[in-house]
């Protein structure tokens, strides 16, 4: 199995300078990684140092609360896509579920179809950590019902790294044809083989050297 064609080359960092973005496209393009994920503001220049390359373009949109209004975040994706990314990581409004469970459908819904008409991909950030295994089942639910494409575990800020327990939770109660997508504190190949065994389909990570080399 290839690992690398599995793996997202992410860096998020509130850090990093253009150099890093550079360092970032040509080091995922060496290893022959599925994507990169950058940051909203850099991926213009990212989709300039990938070119006609095959690597995916990730972004992420309500990062990394995910309590805007939805019309901030059709802003974000609409200008994410403009701007050449192929791949939309969505924070899920985790205040709003817990009080309006409709008004998340509704949200994902809309952004899933601006997404699809511009022929990319949508996932949504779950944040596992917040949630017990019932409230997962109806977030499941919400994104298959929603038309998303994947599912992720988390945005890299809780604590806890992603287990293939989770992994195998998730997959149990999703369709096949909504992937998942694996993140938080994924750094040894050992870690990535258990996930994709699990039933990971990409792994999110700012380890993917460490992992492949």
């Amino acid at each position: 199995m290839e690992l690398n064609r599995f793996i997202e080359f992410t860096n998020l960092g509130m850090s990093l300078d253009s150099s890093d973005i550079d360092s970032l496209v040509s080091e995922a393009l060496a290893l022959e990684c599925l994507g990169v994920c950058v940051p909203p503001y850099w991926v213009k220049r990212a989709s300039r140092e990938i070119d006609n390359h095959p690597l995916q373009l990730v972004t992420v949109v309500g990062y990394p609360l995910g309590y805007q209004m939805t019309a901030s975040k059709i802003f974000e994706t609409t200008k994410a896509l403009e701007d050449g990314a192929n791949e939309i990581d969505v924070v899920l409004n985790a205040t709003a579920f817990r009080t309006d469970v409709n008004w998340v459908k509704i949200e994902l819904s809309k952004l899933s179809r601006l997404v699809h008409e511009h022929e990319g991909i949508l996932k949504v950030i779950l944040e596992t950590d917040l949630w017990n295994p019932s409230q997962l089942k109806i977030l499941l639910k919400i994104c298959v019902d929603a038309g998303v494409d994947f599912a992720k575990t988390s945005t890299g800020y809780h604590r806890n790294p992603v287990s293939p327990d989770l992994i195998s939770f998730l997959r149990s109660n999703l369709p096949l044809n909504v992937g998942i997508k694996a993140s938080g504190g994924i750094r040894t190949k050992d870690q990535a083989q258990a996930l994709i065994d699990a039933g990971a389909d990409r792994l999110g990570t700012s380890s993917a050297k460490q992992i492949l080399v």
